[in-house]
């Protein structure tokens, strides 16, 4: 029971961690649970890990969400930039060609790929802001990019703020657009599935409570940090680590 318990709070971390770090939750909860064999890892913990990510980003940002009711435009925004993700995302695991992406050799190679691009939008100059310059063609533009985040590797996170720096928004203002889309998108993977957790035993409860609460705690505290980070620092650090990351994997892969 404790090592359920072990394995639920570390992948709560990862989660909780990468989620909202353009590094991709999905390949390290993947990696994680394939590397080290961990039987935690099952579809309604993942439900209950993006339930507490969701819960975080809603109670951080819990007064711009009731000004979301003022402010009808941008609360549409938010609607139209997910269509693409949700559409798509939908297709994929109707038809199963999403379990087709999980594998260790396309993460290896979309960790590098798409850390590089995010280096190279990190230099684009600064131009637009967020309260002056976010319609309906960006959300658009950045939706359509969102779309490449169901490959694991690549970052939901990631490829949002990568597009949005190439629309030559600033760091901060890519990052609070990354998080309002993360909220369709946590939400439609935590509804996912979400009915079978009602059929487990007392005890598997237990871990769904758990999990979902330390998702949410450090989940939280990822989001407050990372918004300050952004404001005094680079993405370097983020394109290192993808880099040194898939350099890992492919020693893994191929040697």
């Amino acid at each position: 029971m404790l090592t359920n318990y072990f394995e639920t709070f570390t992948l709560s971390f990862i989660q909780g961690v990468s989620e909202f770090l353009p590094i991709s939750s999905s390949a390290h909860l993947l990696l994680t649970s394939k590397l080290f064999n961990y039987k935690s890892s099952t579809l309604i913990i993942d439900i209950s890990l993006h339930l507490g990510s969701l819960l975080a980003i809603i109670f951080y940002f819990r007064k711009d969400l009731i000004n979301f009711f003022q402010n009808k435009n941008l609360a549409l925004l938010i609607i139209f930039g997910s269509i693409p993700l949700i559409v798509f995302g939908f297709v994929l695991h109707a038809s199963n060609l999403i379990y087709y992406l999980r594998n260790i050799e396309i993460i290896a190679w979309t960790t590098l790929i798409f850390g590089i691009l995010l280096y190279f939008s990190d230099r684009f100059k600064i131009k637009k802001s967020f309260d002056n310059d976010l319609n309906l063609k960006n959300i658009l533009i950045i939706g359509l990019f969102q779309i490449l985040a169901l490959i694991p590797g690549v970052s939901r996170s990631g490829i949002v703020i990568t597009a949005s720096r190439f629309l030559n928004f600033d760091r901060y203002d890519s990052l609070k657009i990354s998080f309002y889309l993360s909220i369709p998108a946590l939400a439609g993977a935590s509804v996912l599935g979400l009915k079978d957790a009602f059929n487990q035993n007392i005890e598997f409860s237990f871990l769904i409570v758990f999990a979902t609460i330390s998702s949410f705690i450090i989940s939280y505290l990822t989001i407050k940090y990372f918004l300050i980070f952004v404001k005094n620092f680079s993405l370097n650090v983020f394109v290192f680590y993808r880099i040194f990351l898939a350099l890992i994997l492919f020693t893994i892969i191929y040697y």
